[in-house]
């Protein structure tokens, strides 16, 4: 998932950053007020972790004109203030939790994004079940048929919103805007390429396939439905293939 991380203290920025990236979060970073909104307007995240005390436009101005202008993105409040009055500010401006920087706990702060994102896609049960595989998003750990898929940072992030997303199509498009940060260097084909590994762990060991592809819009998880089957390419499509097949059985 891809987080905007909102924090002009640079030392503490880092390691939240680093944090938070070796939780499997993509994350972007501002150092002030404009820089936030800019990328907040421009950009799906799934979280926001905004801190209040911010130079150009301060956390709470920023938080207010973002709910004004229909903007629903979580939003975790971080701030060195850590009174009740601030807190009710902050929550009063539509933040949907709220954290003090003193003794800050990283663990704390990394369950209570997941907990944030959880919320976005309207889930309260950290377990997230697909057919036979269920995904701990607490641990991110990943079984399926009862035996345990180790998987890459990279790979458990698109499980998981693919996941998310069960028995609904993402495409390439929102899988990119939501896995990778601003900073990364790759092309768009690395999706691809990630689809192929998820799959080689996930499906290829067992009889049923839970990854499908929807030609010409992208891949989506299976759902509930049992005959719902939307990897079969479409009806020109499959005729086509036939008059290939026979054509070359001739």
């Amino acid at each position: 998932m891809r987080i905007l991380l909102v924090e002009d203290q640079l030392p503490l920025a880092r390691a939240l950053r680093q944090g938070l990236e070796e939780e499997g979060f993509a994350v972007d970073t501002a150092v002030d007020g404009e820089e936030a909104d800019v990328k907040a307007r421009t950009t799906p995240y799934d979280v926001i972790i905004l801190d209040i005390m911010l130079p150009k436009v301060d956390g709470l101005t920023l938080l207010k004109r973002w709910r004004q202008t229909g903007i629903t993105t979580h939003v975790l409040m971080l701030t060195a203030k850590g009174s009740t009055d601030d807190k009710v500010a902050g929550l009063d401006s539509g933040a949907d939790d709220y954290l003090s920087k003193a003794n800050l706990d990283f663990n704390e702060l990394h369950a209570r994004v997941r907990a944030l994102v959880r919320r976005g896609h309207q889930k309260k049960d950290p377990y997230i079940r697909v057919r036979d595989m269920t995904i701990d998003t607490a641990s991110r750990g990943v079984i399926r048929g009862g035996k345990k898929i180790p998987l890459t940072p990279r790979e458990y992030a698109l499980l998981e919103f693919l996941a998310f997303h069960a028995g609904s199509v993402v495409t390439r498009t929102m899988i990119w805007e939501h896995l990778y940060d601003e900073y990364d260097e790759n092309t768009s084909n690395v999706v691809d390429v990630y689809i192929r590994y998820l799959r080689n762990k996930i499906d290829k060991p067992f009889d049923t396939p839970l990854i499908l592809t929807k030609w010409g819009e992208g891949y989506m998880i299976r759902g509930d439905d049992p005959t719902d089957d939307p990897a079969a390419p479409p009806p020109a499509a499959a005729a086509a293939a036939g008059k290939v097949d026979k054509a070359k059985k001739k």
